[in-house]
């Protein structure tokens, strides 16, 4: 290869690297920071993740016919039990669509949920997803609103790795 040959190779790798570089800068990053952005409560109240300052926060996104989401809710009712008095705060986010809305409180009960169940906004949805819209995904969030894991899907082993990011969690940063 000649000497023109390979800076005209070089000027299109330069391009392809620059090409790419600036694309991706305009993806946003799944599990990036969460804004003002939140969700609706069932009594109508709003809530974002900085109004839980000093709380582990668990963040869940699920529907009620997901059958891992169904697998995956007596393990988070668990952890809010055992965990809800040293700090941790779990919040459902149903992303099942508007026909699953009413089915919500069923699933409450169903599986003696006494954690909030929130609708999200669109866009925590798109910012903590991204292009990845699977469920279940577990978010946990340290004190001070750091994401500290994201989990995609639901087994036992991801179940016991969720519990020891949030024990984690709340002995590194007990107050």
């Amino acid at each position: 290869m000649n000497l023109r040959s390979r800076r005209i190779e070089s000027a299109l790798i330069a391009l392809l690297l620059l090409s790419v570089c600036a694309l991706s800068a305009c993806i946003k990053p799944p599990g990036g920071p969460v804004g003002p952005v939140g969700w609706t409560l069932d009594n109508n109240q709003r809530a974002k993740l900085s109004d839980y300052k000093g709380k582990v926060v668990l963040l869940d996104f699920y529907a009620t016919w997901c059958e891992p989401c169904r697998a995956e809710t007596p393990h988070l009712v668990s952890l809010h039990k055992q965990y809800a008095g040293q700090g941790l705060h779990v919040v459902g986010l149903n992303v099942g669509g508007e026909d699953d809305h009413s089915q919500v409180p069923s699933f409450a009960k169903e599986f003696g949920i006494q954690y909030p169940l929130a609708l999200p906004d669109d866009e925590l949805v798109d910012g903590l997803l991204g292009n990845n819209q699977s469920i279940p995904q577990a978010f946990v969030f340290d004190r001070s609103g750091k994401l500290l894991k994201r989990f995609i899907g639901y087994s036992d082993n991801s179940g016991a790795e969720l519990e020891r990011v949030v024990k984690a969690a709340i002995a590194s940063s007990a107050q």
